[in-house]
């Protein structure tokens, strides 16, 4: 019994793991403010919709640990509280839009 529900949780983890598009979408609402609701950005902001997921995961870590600079700390300041599911869940949603 205990191997199966192992098994079953390894398994939930696996999906989530892929991010959620739907939850991305919720959590998107931050995002809007500077790339806009169609995730294209402006001449000032870079466009995130279409992005590829782990390189839009890499860029999210990468503000948040510092690696990437963020002069003005706009990003730090959004990706601060985001955990690495929120982040995969941001970049399932934002992979969904038309980035053209």
């Amino acid at each position: 019994m205990f191997a199966v529900m192992f098994i079953l949780l390894l398994a939930a983890g696996a999906v989530h793991a892929g991010g959620d598009p739907a939850r991305g979408l919720e959590l998107s609402a931050d995002c809007a403010d500077c790339h806009g609701v169609d995730g294209k950005g402006d001449e000032d902001i870079p466009p995130i919709a279409g992005l590829d997921k782990v390189k839009h995961i890499d860029l999210l870590k990468g503000y948040k640990s510092g690696e990437i600079p963020d002069e003005d700390e706009m990003m730090l300041d959004y990706v601060a509280e985001l955990s690495d599911q929120d982040m995969a869940d941001l970049a399932a949603y934002y992979a969904t839009l038309d980035g053209g």
